[in-house]
């Protein structure tokens, strides 16, 4: 089965984060994220191995 794509408000919501700060980290281009036109998408797997490396630094 292949993995959707997940939203901005999708995403902060399922890191448990206020979308203002995952803004902040695609503005500082940290954050694996796609973007379509003007709409930035996350895979959550992506998301959740980001988060993971940060965590052991």
């Amino acid at each position: 089965m292949q993995e959707r794509w997940y939203a901005v408000e999708e995403t902060a919501q399922y890191m448990g984060i206020k979308k203002e700060t995952l803004c902040k980290w695609l503005q500082r281009k940290d954050l694996p994220a796609y973007k379509g036109g003007r709409l930035w998408r996350f895979m959550l797997s992506e998301v959740d191995e980001w988060v993971s490396i940060k965590e052991k630094k």
